[in-house]
């Protein structure tokens, strides 16, 4: 296998683990405004992935890295068109992290309320563009033959991507619906369970059709049968969550994303980034990546330390693994 192509693969893995790991976060992030009816239940999600959170985060930061090592090419086109959209993420995504940690500094009811709004709108918000990004990285941008975006921001709210926008964060509700449901305890879990449920269904539509227009769009085979797959996983989803099966339904969540991700980036080799304009100024795995020493020395670095992370963060959702409920936060009296 070229060097180019296990830096693909690998770049598609973190990607992959991100939007699996994270996704449930952005759920549990958007959950905090819409099925928690008390503050005492608002910190019982947050203290769902309290722990979590931040280490999830990890992927996606060294997916970026990877890029920009092994594919400069792709991360400054990338970065370059995509400026306002991940600006925007990246924002939401500072101000996500600092309301976790601030919303419990003081006890008045509106310091907490204006911060859980920061942590709903700092879950959607990505939860909605990384869909919309991903979408137009797999359909392709206007790129010019100097390998540089010539677009605007409005090319990127094109239908595809925008579907797919809506896909992610409807996706990623259903994933933080079924992972509340295995980490709590008492009525929010039942409440979680049936909310995920019927997200589960009205999205259903929006899924499938991502799915058959990124299969008609491609038109290979892998991209047909990873979106089946896909579906497959979906569906089981909420056949399992109906059985009260909490682990297996999130479970199949997670393979359900996992599948739509392989699906794109399937669809998206041996490009890295289609040009809208002319496929002759496509760029791919040969012309976007860096010298053949760079990808050396850079391989031996991901053998000797990707298990390490993998281990470590096994081990912490292992010792965070026990379920919560209300009857675990302390009672306080808020001021006004």
């Amino acid at each position: 296998m070229e060097l180019t192509t296990f830096w693909f693969i690998l770049i598609a893995v973190l990607w992959i683990g991100y939007l699996v790991l994270e996704g449930f976060d952005f759920g549990v992030g958007m959950l905090v405004g819409v099925l928690a009816q008390d503050d005492k239940e608002r910190r019982v999600l947050i203290n769902t992935i309290g722990p979590l959170w931040d280490g999830n985060e990890v992927w996606l930061l060294v997916a970026g890295g990877a890029t920009f090592a092994a594919f400069p090419e792709w991360y400054a086109t990338l970065f370059s068109g995509f400026y306002l959209p991940l600006f925007l993420i990246l924002v939401a995504l500072i101000v996500r992290g600092v309301a976790f940690e601030f919303r419990g500094k003081r006890p008045e009811r509106a310091w907490r309320r204006n911060w859980d709004i920061a942590i709903v709108v700092g879950s959607a918000l990505p939860a909605l563009l990384w869909g919309v990004a991903l979408a137009n990285i797999v359909r392709g941008v206007p790129i010019a033959e100097n390998k540089e975006y010539v677009g605007s921001f409005f090319d990127l709210l094109n239908p595809y991507a925008l579907l797919g926008g809506v896909v992610t964060l409807t996706v990623f509700l259903i994933h933080g619906c079924f992972f509340v449901a295995l980490k709590t305890v008492g009525d929010i879990r039942q409440r979680a369970t049936k909310l995920g449920i019927k997200v589960g269904v009205a999205a259903a539509v929006p899924a499938v059709a991502f799915v058959v227009w990124t299969g008609l769009d491609q038109d290979k085979f892998a991209v047909w049968l990873f979106g089946l797959l896909a579906v497959i996983a979906y569906v089981a989803a909420l056949g399992l969550a109906l059985k009260g099966r909490e682990l297996l339904a999130f479970t199949a969540t997670s393979v359900a994303i996992a599948f739509v991700a392989i699906m794109l980036f399937v669809g998206l080799f041996p490009d890295v980034m289609p040009s809208s304009l002319d496929s002759a100024w496509n760029l791919t795995t040969t012309n976007a990546a860096s010298t053949h020493y760079t990808l050396v020395i850079m391989s031996w670095v991901a053998v000797v330390f990707t298990p390490i992370v993998l281990m470590y963060q096994s081990w912490s959702y292992w010792v965070f693994r026990k379920r919560i409920g209300v009857q675990h936060i302390p009672t306080e009296v808020l001021a006004k």
